[in-house]
This record gives C-alpha cells, sequence and structure tokens, in this order.
C-alpha cells in the first residue's frame, strides 16, 4: 500500500457489520465511542475481492463463533482516508480497537512517537508472533523512540507480505510479438514495439502512489542495501542527486516523451489504473501483490508477472499492519482477532486467494498462481530483495512524491528540480540526530 503503500477503494461492506450497528445500538456498556466490553470495532479498508479481503471476513466470522457475546463493527475505510485522517482519529473517544494501517516511519512509525498506539512487545512474545515473523518481516513491527523502523518495542503486526512486480497481458504480448523480457534492453524493445502499434505500454497512475514506485524501482535498480538503508533508516546520506535517483528521475522523464508511460495519466487514481489493466487496455502494470487476488477473479486474458529485469532490489516489505490504538476500549479483543489472523487456516485462505501469507502451510496451497507468487516472494526474501517504498521515510512525503512526480509526467519542472524539491522535503521531515 504500499504504500500500501498504496491500496485504492473502500473495504468491502461485509454483510454481518449492518447486524453488528444493529446488535450494539442496545448495549448500555458501548459508551459515547460506540465501543464497550462486548464490542469489537475493526477499521481495515481491503477490497472485497482481494486475498486479504477474503481472509478477513472468514477470520471476522470465525472471531463471531468463538466469541457469541461480543458485537463485531468493521466499519468501511479507504486507504487515503485511513492515510490523511489517522492521527486525529486515534486521538479522539471514536478510536477503533484494531486498524490496518500503513508501516513505515512516517505511518506507523510516526503515530508511535506521537503515543497514539499501544506497544505490542509483551504479546509479540507471549503470543509467540516474534517467532511466527521472519526478521525481514519484522522490521516494519518494530519502531524506537524517534518512529524509526527496525528496532525498539513492536506497535504493529503484519500477517501478509507483498511485493511490486510486473504483471504483463499474454494475449497482448504474443499479438505483438513481444516476449518476457529479461533485462532492461529488451524491455525498452519491448515498450518500443507497443508504442510503433499506438500503444501506451504501462498503465500509470500519477494522482496516487503507482508513479512514485515506478521511480523509486528506476532507482533500485542502480542500487544496494546500504543505499536502501540510508534512505530509508537514516544509517547514511540520502542525497537525491546522487547517480540512482538522476537515472531515475531523467529515465521516467524520458518514458513519458517516448510515450512509454501517457501524459495523461498525471491525475489517474490507482484504482482506475488497474480497472484499466483488467479491461484489456495497457500490456503492463508495474504494481503490489495485492491486486493478485482481484486479478485472479476479474481478468479474461491469459496474464502472467515479472520481477523488475536486472535490479536485485524491487518494492516490497510485510504487508500493512494491524494496530491496536492507545485509546482501544478492548486491547484483549483486539490481540485475539490479530492472532486468529496469524493461524495456519486463515493463512491458507489468504494464501490460495492470490495473497502472499506469512504462516501458511505450504502443503495446503493448491492454487497455481498462488504458489508461483510464493514462490517469488521467498526468493526475494531469501536474497535481502525487499527495499521497502518511496514514501516511508518522513511524514507527507507521500504527498510531496505524487505532487512531484506529477511535475515529471506532465512536465511541469525538470527532472534536476524535482530531486531539489525531494532533497528539501526529505531533509525537513528526517528526525535530528
Amino acid at each position: 500500500m504500499s504504500t500500501r503503500g498504496r491500496f485504492a477503494g473502500l473495504v468491502a461492506a461485509l454483510t454481518m457489520a449492518a447486524m453488528s450497528l444493529v446488535a450494539c445500538g442496545s448495549s448500555d456498556s458501548t459508551g459515547s465511542g460506540g465501543s464497550g466490553n462486548n464490542t469489537l470495532r475493526i477499521w481495515h479498508y481491503e477490497g472485497p475481492d482481494s486475498a486479504m479481503g477474503v481472509a478477513w471476513a472468514q477470520a471476522i466470522d470465525e472471531f463471531r463463533k468463538a466469541h457469541p457475546g461480543v458485537t463485531v463493527i468493521v466499519e468501511e475505510k479507504g486507504f487515503e482516508q485511513i492515510q490523511k485522517t489517522a492521527p486525529m482519529a486515534l486521538n479522539s473517544k471514536d478510536a477503533p480497537d484494531v486498524m490496518e494501517y500503513n508501516k513505515g516511519n512516517a505511518t506507523a512509525g510516526l503515530l508511535s512517537k506521537q503515543g497514539l498506539l499501544t506497544d505490542l512487545s509483551g504479546e509479540a512474545t507471549q503470543r509467540g508472533w516474534d517467532k511466527v515473523l521472519s526478521p525481514s518481516v519484522q522490521t516494519t513491527c518494530r519502531y524506537d523512540a524517534k518512529g524509526v523502523m527496525g528496532s525498539g518495542n513492536w506497535y504493529g503486526i503484519p500477517n501478509y507480505s507483498e511485493f511490486v512486480q510486473v504483471y504483463y497481458n499474454k494475449d497482448m504480448f504474443a499479438q505483438h510479438g513481444v516476449q518476457v523480457p529479461t533485462t532492461m534492453a529488451e524491455l525498452t524493445a519491448a515498450m518500443d514495439k507497443f508504442v510503433a502499434a499506438g500503444i501506451t505500454p504501462f498503465a500509470n497512475a500519477g494522482g496516487e502512489y503507482m508513479a512514485q514506485q515506478y521511480l523509486y524501482q528506476l532507482a533500485l535498480s542502480k542500487a544496494d542495501r546500504s543505499w536502501v538503508d540510508a534512505y530509508e533508516r537514516y544509517t547514511g546520506k540520502a542525497d537525491f542527486h546522487d547517480a540512482n535517483w538522476t537515472y531515475a528521475a531523467n529515465t521516467f522523464s524520458d518514458w513519458v516523451k517516448k510515450g512509454y508511460i501517457a501524459k495523461n495519466s498525471v491525475g489517474t487514481k490507482a484504482e482506475d489504473a488497474g480497472v484499466a489493466f483488467i479491461g484489456g487496455k495497457f500490456p503492463m502494470l508495474f504494481s503490489g501483490t495485492w491486486w493478485a487476488g482481484r486479478f485472479q477473479k476479474q481478468i479474461k486474458f491469459q496474464y502472467g508477472s515479472f520481477l523488475w529485469p536486472e535490479s536485485k532490489l524491487t518494492l516490497g516489505s510485510s504487508g500493512n499492519l494491524w494496530v491496536v490504538p492507545k485509546s482501544s476500549k478492548n486491547k484483549d479483543l483486539a490481540y485475539e482477532f490479530i492472532d486468529l489472523t496469524l493461524k495456519k487456516n486463515i493463512q491458507n485462505v489468504l494464501g490460495n486467494n492470490g495473497g502472499v501469507p506469512v504462516a501458511a502451510d505450504s502443503a495446503a496451497i493448491t492454487d497455481a498462481r498462488s504458489k508461483e507468487l510464493i514462490q517469488n516472494y521467498q526468493a526475494l526474501v531469501s536474497n535481502d530483495g525487499l527495499a521497502f517504498y518511496p514514501d516511508w521515510p518522513v511524514p507527507g512525503f507521500y504527498d510531496v512524491l505524487v505532487s512531484n512526480v506529477q511535475k515529471l509526467i506532465n512536465g511541469s519542472a525538470s527532472p534536476d528540480d524535482v530531486l531539489s524539491a525531494l532533497q528539501k522535503a526529505y531533509d525537513k521531515g528526517k528526525p535530528a540526530g
């Protein structure tokens, strides 16, 4: 989502939510915030066809059966809505008991530093979450006193992982005689062939996370782990005029000029780009595994996926986090629900619906596409290839990236000017010391 960073659309209006809302209306213990000892309020923003949406719907159903005296309320929220309003919402009487939230310094890290999240360290040890989640996944769970990820206390628990890859339309590739590229030269040749046929090669969404992820991936294709750590975790100086960022900005700008990415995508939302790919309007889409479950259900043509050519690193991390607001009225119920989403049966559902589970039984994953997806992820993790997301390092950087990458798309600023603007915002937001 992800940037997340990064999910468009609203969560499904689960059928049990309506019943829950009616039930809680007659409770004397709900309190002014609509939550009490017999109520669990959940916020999440996964679509009904996503792997997470399917798995969590089952988890909610199982939670209700195991707790017949508890009212479960699932509230509809959008990714952008939570991204922008979480600090205010969690500092009010209307905070949920458990909430899906974006991981990283600028999001979960910021809320932990502000004292808005519950420290889950004791629960992580007691319930064995620290054993279930691999060290690379734990990076986004833990934040220090400055809100920097990778060490300190546990403030979030993911139950899936994610990474970004190129989805491609096999039918369009075959029709135009294009092979799956394994090098950047081959990718460029493929894009040129599509442009010559009057087809824009890549779907894009300049109005949200998608465009900035293209930019970051271009930089990652020239980078190494130390570069990522310097940028994301402040272990060194992040220089936006270095060779990696310069290559990324110049290449992205050049791609727009050559028609690889459409100029009119400057204000497009991620949902629209995804729907356009589903509709067969573009041969390629560079985006996350959060689309996989939906693509399995909605795409009518033959399609596949491949990792970015000639790059050891790609965008990815644990999935978004379950966080428990400091003001949650039912923390014990929240912990139980989080624990349930990590159980094998829920993890297997997630895996068989196109997700990347963190604790599934591999023998129980029967879907061929899901197996391939999980294998690709395991290959990335084993080679330390997950490089997080570009908007994570500092608060507010997501919006800065959106507006500045839009300038690359519409040509209103030069690559050098865009990089200077990013440097200024990054340096201003970076914590002192």
